[in-house]
């Protein structure tokens, strides 16, 4: 990420294309910042903290607009959607990338409720709440101008294939997955499109978060030996996954194409993380994944 706005204008993007982007503080969503501003939109991205907005402004300058929220908070996300209602006027909204997450790891079968609660508060509630906050701009108020607006949902490979120890930000995913669904076809109605964005592994700090989270608390449980295994996992995918910027670039074109598909994947392995498990099924990949973990071999 630059230090300086010098690759970016500085003055305003164009509110006819103007988007809104969850969680543009690091990984994909700050990506997804640069690559709107380089096609001369207006964005307002979302963040949790003043400092990481100062961030945005130091590097973008007047080409993007910060709005503070959580998107666990009902009355700030209301107030941000005000505040972009107010600078388009009586424009629709280009845009919404539904990206803010979070990733809760560890055995299911010790992880507490509230845990769970929480992973899904984030990455499919937030979703819901964002979504219905910002649906009037992007056309499902007929007294606004303009074509109808697109939402990209920011998926995961994991949103189609379930791992160990990330079972709740999976679960979250297929969530997200089956909801974008349905949403795109009731949107229909007001000429809404929905499209799914599903990564692998990319070079974000969302995983490095996870491990932050301790791991080592499991330790004591039968899942202990494995632990290491899947940590050591988490850190080589962190360092050898995509750039957040080509996943950056895919969401602008999810925005942009004049005739996108509802779904894609950005994986650096396609064959093995994606083409490969489906031609072994499942069976076949538990056996693996259980050899891998040192579990015993299935029957």
């Amino acid at each position: 990420m630059s230090d300086s706005n010098a690759n970016f204008p500085s003055a305003a993007g164009s509110l006819d294309r103007a988007v809104v982007i969850t969680g543009a503080s690091t990984g994909i969503g700050r990506a997804a910042v640069a690559s709107a501003v380089r096609a001369g939109s207006q964005v307002f991205g979302s963040v949790r903290k003043q400092s990481d907005a100062d961030s945005l402004t130091k590097e973008f300058g007047a080409a993007v607009t910060p709005l503070i929220f959580d998107v666990s908070d009902d009355a700030a996300v209301r107030a941000g959607a005000t505040q972009v209602a107010a600078a388009l006027g009586n424009r629709r909204l280009f845009g919404l990338v539904n990206n803010a997450g979070i990733a809760v790891p560890g055995p299911l079968l010790h992880l507490e409720l509230d845990e769970l609660k929480r992973q899904f508060e984030i990455n499919l509630f937030g979703v819901h709440r964002v979504t219905q906050a910002f649906a009037p701009l992007l056309g499902a108020d007929p007294a606004r101008t303009g074509k109808p607006g697109r939402i990209v949902m920011i998926s995961s490979v994991a949103g189609q294939n379930g791992s160990p120890f990330v079972g709740p930000y999976s679960a979250s995913k297929f969530a997200l997955e089956g909801y974008s669904q349905s949403l795109r076809r009731e949107l229909m109605l007001f000429g809404i499109d929905v499209i799914v964005v599903g990564p692998g592994a990319i070079i974000t700090p969302i995983w490095d978060k996870a491990e932050e989270s301790n791991l080592q608390r499991f330790a004591h449980t039968a899942y202990g030996p494995a632990l290491e295994k899947i940590i050591g996992f988490m850190r080589k995918n962190g360092k050898e996954g995509l750039p957040a910027s080509d996943v950056g670039d895919l969401i602008w074109r999810c925005l942009s194409d004049a005739k996108p598909k509802t779904r894609y994947a950005i994986l650096r392995h396609p064959f093995k993380d994606r083409t490969l498990p489906r031609l072994l099924g499942p069976r076949i990949v538990d056996k693996i994944i259980a050899r891998r973990m040192g579990f015993p071999k299935p029957q």
